[in-house]
């Protein structure tokens, strides 16, 4: 059983609702992310679904559960106060309009309002930026310094966007900067800049709180290592597609794939001496590891021979469903602690004493657990082996196994807010004069 870690204040995030809506929401986009996937494989989604589908579940759900994590948790570990709770929830609602807009300009061959939803998301992400910025705590550890990496790729990467929303509608690109190099440093700094820095950052706190296991000197080096050249490979990885430099791309992807392999010695090492019980979080993170493992190991050869590829924005070709699969192994994993433990801590934690009280992991359903990790990681290899083999049924099943996990996922969550949650929090609390 998990009970409250040690050194975590959870009065310091924002009110409850704020970071659970975040989660809802990522939620529901998930649903419907992997749902257009499925329709898309089949060949019956219309207008330019691909699109569409990748930034339902990017933006949607990937970015939309890291805001929510970033508000409630920044507060929390760098002991201060969210600087405004109400830019929190402003930023809710600019990216769940923004993206749902987007969307439907996309599945309706609407090109005419990219821009202005494409510009919706980016103000949210920029008040993210701004708000989470604001909170971070000085000097930053080594959690807060990807972070506040992350928010700075997000700044650019939504600019990128909304230039690329733009020349749906009108030329813009051509010459020295052709729309296949923005896209490719837009690509760039979302999947591994904004995404993968975050991912980074949080498993360097939570694997050893929740593994109950500490960092050794080997470790710190290699993290000291990793938190210079990660940052540094993305950046320059995605200037040189954007001026289509190969020499720097690569250059960029050497430094890149230098800070995943330091990131993942770290990660084996503390997974491998954790001494928790094992739960659905740490199962997800033990599978994420050979799974990035993989990744960098077939996308090395395929970023030295060519890094501007458009088959190789992901790694290899052919590699884009398994790096999907690190994020959702991760933040599944992460939100089977985190809306439990939230939910937890302002319904249970006053009784803890005095009344008999569930713990964190009596909150969700072992059995719902167990299912959707079995269909997640089985629809999931049997995805990118259909890919990796170039067998059609096999790309098809996976998807539709994926997409049934997700629906377990979702609803074993959503039972934990809708029994353990208190009323206040389903109705929202009052927004007043101090609300800030």
């Amino acid at each position: 059983m998990t009970a409250v870690p040690q050194g975590v204040d959870p009065d310091g995030g924002p009110p409850l609702s704020i970071p659970l809506r975040h989660f809802v929401a990522a939620l529901g986009f998930l649903l419907a992310g992997s749902a257009l996937g499925v329709a898309d494989a089949f060949g019956v989604a219309s207008g330019l679904a691909r699109l569409a589908h990748v930034h339902l579940l990017l933006v949607g759900f990937v970015c939309l559960t890291i805001a929510g994590a970033m508000t409630q948790f920044v507060p929390v570990w760098s002991g201060r106060t969210l600087h405004s709770r109400r830019l929190a929830r402003v930023q809710l609602w600019l990216l769940v309009v923004g993206l749902v807009g987007f969307v439907a300009g996309l599945l309706t061959g609407r090109p005419v309002v990219l821009p202005a939803f494409g510009g919706l998301l980016l103000a949210g992400f920029w008040t993210l930026a701004y708000n989470v910025g604001r909170t971070l705590d000085r000097p930053l550890d080594v959690t807060e310094r990807h972070f506040a990496a992350a928010l700075a790729f997000f700044v650019v990467l939504t600019a990128l966007g909304v230039a690329l929303a733009t020349g749906f509608v009108r030329p813009i690109f051509g010459g020295a900067l052709p729309r296949s190099a923005v896209v490719g440093a837009h690509v760039t700094l979302a999947v591994f800049g904004a995404v993968l820095t975050t991912v980074f950052g949080a498993l360097y706190q939570l694997v050893p709180m929740f593994g109950q296991t500490d960092l050794d000197g080997l470790d710190r080096r290699l993290q000291r290592i990793e938190t210079v050249v990660y940052p540094l490979g993305v950046a320059v990885l995605a200037f040189g597609r954007l001026l289509a430099n190969a020499p720097l791309a690569r250059v960029g992807a050497g430094l890149l794939l230098a800070g995943v392999l330091a990131f993942l010695v770290v990660l084996g090492r503390r997974l491998h001496d954790a001494r928790a019980d094992s739960t659905p979080m740490l199962v997800r993170y033990t599978l994420l590891a050979p799974a990035l493992l993989v990744w960098l190991l077939v996308a090395l050869p395929a970023w030295l021979r060519d890094p501007l590829a458009s088959t190789a924005r992901f790694g290899a070709p052919g590699t884009v469903h398994l790096l999907a699969m690190v994020f959702v192994l991760v933040l599944v994993g992460t939100l089977y602690h985190v809306v439990p433990f939230l939910v937890w801590v302002h319904r249970y934690s006053d009784r803890l004493g005095l009344e008999a009280v569930p713990m964190i992991d009596d909150l969700y359903d072992d059995r719902l657990a167990t299912a959707d990790l079995v269909l997640v990681a089985g629809g999931g290899a049997c995805l990118v082996a259909g890919e990796w083999a170039g067998w059609e049924p096999a790309v098809r099943l996976g998807g539709v196994g994926l997409a049934l996990g997700f629906a377990v996922v979702a609803a074993n969550l959503s039972l934990v807010v809708w029994r353990h949650a208190p009323e206040a929090l389903r109705r929202g609390p009052a927004v007043t004069a101090g609300g800030e």
